[in-house]
């Protein structure tokens, strides 16, 4: 991979992780129509890897006050709403690791098609958009019950198709069970940090099968970059939900959605 290269998927990874816009649509757009080979799972663990360190340090008060609750739910019985949250995200995560391990033991390949991409890219980000403009913005994370985590944990399973996107879809869940934009974003940040340590944790484990020989240095960079425009895009994603709300990513979803079956058709 050239160092260009590198830098552009790096930088992508990291500004569309947070947004509602789906990463992995990105990941695939972006090389197809640049004629880029596959950035290969080396790349793609340090990316996260990225991702990861830049929401865990952006959250990073927020984080030790949820695993502080719920150590203290299990060695000192403690119980109020912010254990309940930590439990709560807990739920939430096991929808999609459970899908996460069948899509892979089945094969993702055949969902990485620009068909699929704008499809789910137009589908969901028009329900993303409806339910915004229609649910109310009363509730905060606290507020929510078991049934309701569960419910946006489904939500963020089906972000696993490519173009769906996991924050779009968390938020989604998030907003339609009453969640104000900016709690909702929230919940979808704290969602993607045990999502994406299973990921780095699957891809080590691939990796450990098929080790890389000097790429580490590249890889170091890609980890850099991507943490730090991801900083970036939480930072203002979360400022730009209280004066435009989700509507411009609704508007974006679309028009790439129509742009893709314009460039590749129906079956593409």
């Amino acid at each position: 991979m050239e160092w260009y290269q590198m830098v552009v998927l790096a930088v992508v990874q990291g500004i569309t992780e947070f947004l509602p816009i789906s990463s992995s649509a990105h990941l695939i757009l972006v090389p197809h129509f640049l004629g880029w080979d596959d950035q290969g799972l080396g790349f793609d663990l340090a990316m996260h890897l990225g991702t990861l360190v830049a929401v865990l340090a952006y959250f990073r008060t927020d984080v030790a006050s949820l695993w502080q609750a719920w150590v203290q739910s299990m060695t000192a019985r403690r119980r109020d709403s912010e254990v309940a949250m930590a439990w709560g995200l807990i739920l939430a995560t096991v929808p999609a690791i459970v899908f996460g391990g069948i899509i892979g033991l089945m094969g993702e390949e055949m969902l990485r098609v620009p068909g699929i991409i704008a499809t789910t890219s137009i589908v969901f980000g028009l329900l993303l958009g409806w339910v915004d403009m229609r649910a109310p913005c009363k509730r905060e994370p606290e507020q929510l019950g078991w049934r309701a985590y569960l419910a946006i944990g489904f939500a963020q399973a089906v972000a696993l198709i490519p173009g769906a996107s996991r924050s779009g879809m968390t938020i989604l869940g998030g907003r339609a069970f009453g969640l104000n934009r900016q709690a909702a974003a929230r919940v979808a940040f704290y969602l993607a940090i045990p999502i994406t340590t299973a990921a780095i944790a699957f891809e080590t484990m691939l990796l450990l099968q098929n080790p890389l020989e000097d790429a580490w240095g590249s890889m170091a960079m890609a980890a850099v970059l991507a943490g730090v425009s991801a900083f970036a895009a939480i930072h203002y994603f979360l400022r730009m939900l209280q004066s435009v709300g989700m509507m411009p990513f609704v508007i974006y979803r679309v028009v790439l959605g129509i742009s893709l079956f314009a460039i590749f058709g129906w079956s593409g």
